[in-house]
């Protein structure tokens, strides 16, 4: 269950580390998997050193969201227990989210670590794709 206030990890390439939530979307009390919340990012990724004039122009355009920014994001794992339609109860060790524009697309180009599946019922079969496994 993500609310207002819940800490996330963000678990694409788009330049955030961790995000805070602000608001969940379409009117609900908490985000499950799949569902769309607003978060502001608190914490940036480090790409590694900045070296020099060529070097710190590839890092910045490696970081596509900066500190402070607010975004759209999907959340894809939940901490909370989630019992499945079939009867299996699925938990993750994390909370976790992926960032998107306005328009769904997702910002960062590849995701770190499984995704829940209800992703797929919710219709974020983009989503999906970059996934390396889901759950």
């Amino acid at each position: 269950m993500i609310q207002l206030k819940t800490m996330v990890n963000v678990i694409d390439n788009s330049g955030a580390a961790v995000a805070e939530c602000v608001k969940v979307l379409k009117m609900k009390r908490h985000a499950k998997i799949g569902d769309r919340i607003i978060v502001v990012v608190q914490k940036q990724r480090n790409f590694g050193p900045e070296t020099g004039g060529g070097g710190s122009v590839s890092v910045s355009a490696a970081n596509k969201v900066r500190r402070g920014d607010i975004r759209h994001a999907v959340v894809v794992r939940t901490a909370k227990k989630y019992q499945r339609p079939d009867g299996s109860v699925v938990r993750f060790d994390d909370n976790a989210c992926v960032l998107i524009n306005k328009g769904g697309e997702p910002i960062g180009t590849r995701l770190s670590g499984i995704v829940g599946k209800e992703i797929r019922e919710k219709g974020w079969s983009k989503i999906l794709s970059l996934a390396p496994m889901h759950l």
